[in-house]
């Protein structure tokens, strides 16, 4: 076999690597024969060399077994999980594992922390006082049958090659690879002991993928490589392009999540929750199509057993669950920098990357893996595309710990938005369906869903 030196020259001059050789570099990673700076230049050729598909099934497999598989054997019902390749603003999976684990579908749920300019569920959970996301496996498991949901990050024991290699690729501009993501994102799902997974590809300016072709590229080798391992899979592109719901941060997504669980929230967070819970619960079983699963979704949102899901996880999880009543109990910067209109007109776009990367430099967001964040730092942005304006009103605002760091970044915010004299019709938020079958495209998604957000 091939020296790690050589392989690492290998996929660098565009060469494939077999099964057996992938295996044995990422095991030597793990046990620390490997060095990081020898991984980050294998990642960095794989960024512009790539992976065929024979060698991404290998990555995924040599990630997937480098910790163990979570036994949910012992969970009634079929198991079904959610991920998101990441945009600003994107809280849905703290609102979505509870609702869908209150409609009957077992929701298990590892997650990271921020990558690049977009924030982590990791992170956003511990904004919540006490909440622990670092659980054993037996723990995790024991909750997911108790409770219907959990929601941990990766450990020593799921995928720690991933957990490792995922820290590399935040800060070595290799994060936008599609094999690497594929591999990252399958290796932890499939440690889980899920059936079935639904998949929220963002598309647009604040996601990695920044046009259709590569997004859909992404979520059919997703969905391929997910069917190929035996399970359920289900891909939806979703635009990216403004951040997503009102708030941006850590502290004050968990709120706003929370609100979705109150029945409250903004329209594009609930539609994209319920567009992703409909699947579920249809993959779940407990719904024979999307029209009644929403049905299903809006009931647990009405009657509050959503809510209550959630108070038990947050409980279960050691964290204080009055927060789902009190949300005000989770720490948000009382220090607010207002950003206002330059004219009267109507928003046309807000720059969701330039909001992202802001609220890293704020200190929501880490530019190297061992940095800290500050959860209670964030944005709001209080002026969607579509709204009218007047000049001098109050389009967004920052929560800082000190008021010349929010007005040292206000500029930027408020040169994220774009004006113009007439309003632009806001495009679906879910455009595209991708199965193993084949490829569902709507001119408006929530045909399809039955419903759209009011």
């Amino acid at each position: 076999m091939r020296t790690l030196v050589e392989l690492i020259a290998a996929k660098r001059d565009g060469h494939a690597l077999t099964e057996a050789e992938i295996h044995h570099f990422v095991g030597a990673f793990i046990a620390g024969t490997l060095t990081d700076y020898q991984m980050t230049a294998f990642l960095m050729a794989v960024f512009f060399r790539g992976l065929d598909d024979a060698e991404t099934v290998a990555l995924t497999e040599a990630m997937l077994h480098s910790g163990s598989v979570v036994d949910l054997s012992r969970v009634a019902g079929t198991k079904v999980d959610k991920h998101s390749t990441g945009g600003v603003g994107d809280k849905v999976s703290i609102c979505l594992a509870p609702l869908v684990a209150a409609c009957g579908v077992p929701v298990p749920m590892v997650v990271g922390r921020g990558l690049g300019h977009t924030g982590g569920t990791v992170d956003k959970l511990e904004a919540i006082p006490g909440f622990r996301t670092d659980l054993t496996t037996v723990e995790f498991a024991r909750i997911v049958g108790e409770v219907g949901t959990c929601i941990i990050g990766p450990n020593q024991e799921i995928a720690p090659a991933d957990r490792l290699m995922y820290a590399l690729r935040d800060v070595t501009g290799t994060v936008e690879s599609i094999p690497l993501i594929v591999a990252s994102i399958l290796s932890k799902k499939l440690a889980e002991g899920i059936d079935g997974l639904v998949l929220d590809v963002k598309v647009g300016g604040g996601a990695f993928m920044k046009n259709e072709t590569s997004a859909r590229e992404l979520a059919s080798k997703l969905v391929a490589v997910g069917t190929r391992a035996g399970k359920q899979v289900v891909a939806w592109l979703t635009r990216m392009d403004a951040p997503l719901g009102v708030a941006v941060g850590n502290a004050n997504e968990v709120r706003e999540a929370l609100g979705v669980l109150r029945g409250e929230g903004p329209a594009d967070l609930v539609e994209c929750t319920l567009t992703l819970g409909a699947e579920m619960l249809v993959l779940g079983r407990k719904a024979s199509d999307a029209a009644q699963a929403m049905a299903i979704l809006r009931k647990a949102l009405a009657d509050g057993s959503a809510a209550r899901v959630m108070e038990k996880m947050i409980e279960a999880q050691s964290g204080n669950a009055r927060v789902v009543e009190r949300p005000s109990l989770i720490d948000v910067a009382d220090c607010v920098v207002d950003v206002n209109a330059p004219r009267d007109g109507f928003i046309t776009s807000v720059d969701a990357h330039e909001i992202g990367l802001v609220a890293v430099a704020m200190g929501a967001g880490r530019t190297r893996a061992d940095g800290v964040i500050d959860p209670g730092v964030g944005l709001a942005i209080d002026a969607k595309p579509g709204r009218s304006v007047n000049q001098g009103q109050r389009v967004a605002r920052l929560f800082v710990r000190e008021r010349a760091v929010g007005e040292a970044l206000a500029q930027r915010v408020a040169g994220a938005f774009r004006y113009g004299d007439v309003a632009t019709p806001s495009p679906p938020l879910a455009f595209a369906r991708i199965t193993a079958e084949h490829v569902y495209r709507s001119c408006n998604a929530d045909v399809m869903m039955g419903h759209r957000t009011q």
